[in-house]
């Protein structure tokens, strides 16, 4: 049996799992999991220049401190109805039911399919084509908003992007609003659903990362290049 055959099954395996797998085919001059003529996924080798791995960080850990800062925000508001702090009234046990069942349908719609399958390998994807040779100054120092797919994507992806962005400021604003304890559930469902988001977006990062091989069929939804 190869030997080299069986290593590369494992990490086709290991990459098929939710963390990295999404998304369409990609042409065959890209640096990125693409597909071939009969659909079956192609590794493609990262540039793992010093350079580049520093370009791709920022991008995708910018995107999880942003994702971080939000959960710091909202995690107290998601805790209070268990603190000891004078005037906080105690959940019912519907209340508290509604509670759990919140942070499941958030890990579930939010954490898992939202971000683990669709955005996380996004992010993911479009950090590591940014090259500090080759990209624009400004895909650089806006990396996380680059890799997010607000801008230099395709005209789907940047609707979709910016949907999302000013969906979810929407729905933040609306909640503000929820008395009390249903802000507080919410907000519970928000912080466990971000939570799911960093991580998989921290680990598919440092799979790729560690392995040397981008996300496989995810497509970082590069717009087309003028002739």
């Amino acid at each position: 049996v190869n030997n080299n055959g069986l290593f590369q099954n494992k990490q086709q395996q290991m990459f098929a799992s939710p963390l990295a797998v999404r998304g369409g085919a990609l042409g065959a001059s890209t640096a990125f999991g693409s597909s071939s003529d009969n659909g079956d996924a192609v590794e493609k080798d990262l540039n793992l220049s010093v350079g580049n791995v520093l370009a791709s960080l920022w991008g995708a850990s910018g995107v999880a401190y942003i994702l971080i800062k939000a959960i710091v925000r909202v995690l107290p508001i998601a805790l209070e109805p268990f603190s000891k702090a004078d005037g906080v009234v105690a959940l019912t046990n519907f209340q508290l039911s509604s509670y759990i069942l919140t942070c499941l349908f958030f890990a579930y719609a939010e954490g898992y399919k939202g971000f683990q399958l669709k955005f996380s390998p996004l992010v993911v994807a479009r950090s590591f084509t940014l090259q500090p040779k080759s990209s624009p100054i400004h895909h650089l120092l806006l990396a996380p908003l680059y890799s997010m797919g607000l801008f230099h994507a395709t005209k789907k992806r940047m609707i979709v992007s910016w949907c999302v962005t000013i969906g979810v400021a929407t729905i933040v604003a609306a909640v503000k609003r929820m008395p009390y304890p249903w802000r507080n559930i919410v907000d519970a469902g928000v912080v466990v659903g971000l939570s799911w988001g960093t991580i998989s977006i921290l680990g598919g990062y440092v799979i790729s990362l560690l392995t040397g091989i981008a996300p496989i069929g995810v497509d970082p939804a590069m717009p087309e290049k003028k002739e």
